[in-house]
């Protein structure tokens, strides 16, 4: 259960920081969804490039960094 919570939570907390980053406002499921979609694609990325994240803030820069990747992406394919 707080697996789930603490999940959500940094969710929402990745989804908001790669927003402000890449100047895209969004609601709290919103955040948290691009969130959770940003750390799979952070982790795929940065595992082709040899990288692996141990620890909070390494998981927090990986998920940012891929969260930012996925607004990229869809600006590109819907804009």
């Amino acid at each position: 259960m707080f697996r789930l919570l603490g999940s959500l939570i940094m969710g929402a907390l990745v989804g908001w920081i790669a927003g402000k980053l890449m100047d895209a406002e969004g609601s709290l499921i919103q955040n948290i969804i691009i969130g959770i979609i940003g750390s799979a694609v952070g982790s795929v990325v940065f595992g082709f490039l040899g990288f692996y994240a141990y620890g909070w803030i390494a998981n927090l820069l990986v998920s940012v960094v891929g969260a930012c990747i996925f607004i990229w992406l869809g600006r590109k394919l819907f804009h």
